[in-house]
C-alpha cells in the first residue's frame, strides 16, 4: 500500500506507483518460465544477476511492466548495468560528451508534460502523462540497442507498442510517415546553444515501421520511470535501428504524407540515412559497422561482438524491407 503525503511535493504519476495484480502475476510467470528453461544453454548462469540488473536503484517512481507477447520482445542476453545505461548516453541537447546528459539533465522539468499529436489524423489530441499511462498496459521489453558509433547495450524498457497511440488518433489514409519532435529548452539544455544540429531534434519512421509491434512508446526502464538523461518522460525505442532514431523527451508527434527531413539526415546525409537500420555491411564513412563493443563489459578493451543485420531482429522486421536496396536506402 502507498500512502501519499500531500506535504512532500511528490509529483510522479499515480499509475506508475502501483503494481497491478496482472503485472505481478505476469512477472512471476516470466521468472518461473526462466527457471524452467534449462534447455536454453547458459541462461540460468546469469538469471540472479539479470534480476538485479533489471531493477533501478529505487530512487525514481516504480513503473513495472507485464510480460510481453510480442515476438522478439525479450532477449536472453545479460542486461547492461543500470549505472552504465544512465551515465553513458548520447543526448546532444545536454552536450556532446557521453557524461554530459547525466551531469546536466536533472535540470529539465518533466512535469507537467504534454505530447501533441497532430497532422493527418482524424482525432488530433494533446496527451498528458496520465493519458499516456492509461492508454495501454505497460510491458517490459528487453531490447538490444546499437549505437552508430559502434557500441551497444541491452536495456529492459517499459512501455507499449506505439500502434496503440496510432490507433487512438486514427491516421488518415494519406499519412505515410510519422515524425517525432523533442523538447528544446535553452534554459535547461546547454547543448541547444551549440549549432551541432538544427533544433528541435526531429526523427521519423515510415508508417508500417511505426505500427510494427516492436516499436515502443517508452515511459520507463529497469522497472522505474525514465531518468531525465535517458529521455524522460516519454521517448521512442526502435530496436532494429541505430540509437539516434530513438527520439528522447518527445513533445510533438506529426503524421505526414512526405518523408520527414530528420535532423541527422539534414546535417550529414552521406553519413546518416533516413532508415538507419543496423547493417554490418553498410559502414559509416568514418568507421566500420561490422562489430560492436557492449557497454559495461570490459570498457574500451571489451570483446568485440559481431553486429547482426537489423540488430538481430531480422525475423521480426525483415519483411518490412523486402525488395529494397539496403545499401541505397541506408
Amino acid at each position: 500500500m502507498i500512502i501519499r503525503n500531500p506535504q512532500s511535493g511528490f509529483v510522479h504519476p499515480l499509475a506508475s506507483d502501483i503494481t497491478s495484480r496482472q503485472a505481478y502475476l505476469n512477472r512471476r510467470r516470466w521468472m518461473l518460465s526462466m527457471a524452467a528453461g534449462a534447455t536454453v544453454a547458459g541462461a540460468m548462469a546469469w538469471v540472479p544477476q539479470a534480476r538485479a540488473a533489471t531493477r533501478g536503484p529505487g530512487v525514481l517512481a516504480r513503473l513495472p511492466g507485464g510480460e510481453s507477447a510480442v515476438a522478439g520482445a525479450r532477449t536472453i542476453e545479460k542486461p547492461t548495468p543500470y549505472k552504465d545505461a544512465t551515465t553513458y548516453n548520447n543526448f546532444y541537447e545536454f552536450g556532446m560528451d557521453k557524461s554530459d546528459p547525466a551531469r546536466h539533465a536533472h535540470r529539465m522539468k518533466v512535469r507537467p508534460w504534454t505530447v501533441s499529436v497532430e497532422g493527418l489524423v482524424g482525432k488530433p489530441r494533446v496527451f498528458d502523462l496520465e493519458d499516456l499511462l492509461r492508454l495501454a498496459p505497460m510491458e517490459e521489453r528487453i531490447y538490444r540497442m546499437r549505437c552508430v558509433e559502434g557500441w551497444s547495450m541491452v536495456i529492459p524498457w517499459v512501455g507499449y507498442s506505439l500502434s496503440h497511440l496510432i490507433e487512438a488518433v486514427q491516421p488518415l489514409g494519406s499519412a505515410k510517415y510519422i515524425e517525432f519532435h523533442t523538447l528544446v529548452d535553452p534554459d535547461t539544455m546547454p547543448g541547444v546553444r551549440a549549432r551541432v544540429l538544427e533544433w528541435p531534434y526531429v526523427e521519423g519512421l515510415r508508417m508500417d515501421e511505426a505500427r510494427h509491434p516492436l516499436t515502443l512508446l517508452t515511459l520507463g526502464m529497469y522497472g522505474e520511470v525514465l531518468p531525465n538523461q535517458n529521455g524522460a518522460p516519454v521517448r521512442m525505442v526502435i530496436p532494429w535501428k541505430y540509437g539516434f532514431k530513438n527520439g528522447k523527451s518527445v513533445v510533438r508527434i506529426r503524421f505526414v504524407e512526405q518523408q520527414p527531413a530528420t535532423s541527422w539526415a539534414k546535417s550529414a546525409p552521406d553519413e546518416y540515412g533516413f532508415y538507419s537500420n543496423v547493417n554490418p555491411d553498410v559502414h559509416h564513412p568514418r568507421w566500420s559497422q561490422a562489430t560492436e563493443r557492449r557497454i559495461g563489459e570490459g570498457g574500451l578493451n571489451a570483446r568485440r561482438l559481431k553486429t547482426q543485420l537489423f540488430n538481430g531482429y531480422e525475423p521480426q522486421v525483415g519483411q518490412l524491407y523486402t525488395g529494397m536496396d539496403l545499401r541505397r536506402f541506408f
